[in-house]
């Protein structure tokens, strides 16, 4: 398959949520696949009219899934955090002046630290963390279900913050001890 690359956006700095980029992770009914929820700043203008121009490139490419016909509306994948989720819920807190935007991949995206580095510490990348997003965009059209889906291909971490959903990361927490005669508080 040949690569569009109208459809290709690396976006601008990210917040990641609802990461599983280490191992995969199966829904009911489907293959199991990695992903990740971007939470873009609107005030990041950029990535968020590259993102539209990728859709509507995907959508423009789409006529061989619709009988030839490039149709004139689909499910997009980019929402706004202040608003309401597709399924009618709330939006979390986190996502407020942002838009949302979920991507996927059956196989796992290469992962790589500011230096280009890979990652292979699983705790490296954690949902709270921002960074850099290789996506591509691609129309689809599975049993009536038809939209516009984000791929994901890569991640670049760009830095630290609070992880999302509560738990601190254990480098968070502690501090080095020098050897095991110092005072442990014991």
């Amino acid at each position: 398959m040949a690569i569009n690359s109208a459809t290709q956006v690396v976006t601008g700095t990210v917040r990641l949520s609802y990461l599983n980029v280490f191992k995969p992770r199966q829904m009911e009914g489907q293959d199991p696949k990695y992903s990740a929820c971007l939470l873009i700043p609107k005030s990041d203008t950029a990535t968020i009219k590259a993102i539209k121009a990728a859709c509507e490139a995907a959508r423009l490419a789409s006529a061989a899934l619709f009988s030839g016909k490039v149709p004139e509306k689909l499910k997009l994948p980019l929402h706004d955090g202040d608003g309401e989720m597709p399924n009618g819920g709330e939006y979390g807190p986190e996502c407020k002046g942002c838009y949302v935007l979920n991507c996927s991949s059956k196989s796992q995206p290469g992962l790589v630290d500011r230096q280009v580095q890979p990652i292979l510490d699983s705790t490296e990348l954690y949902s709270g963390c921002w960074g850099r997003v290789d996506l591509n965009f691609f129309a689809y059209n599975n049993q009536g279900n038809r939209g516009i889906g984000a791929g994901l291909n890569n991640i670049q971490k760009i830095r630290d913050d609070e992880p999302l959903g509560g738990k601190r990361r254990a480098q968070d927490a502690f501090t080095a001890v020098e050897d095991e005669d110092d005072d442990l508080g014991l």
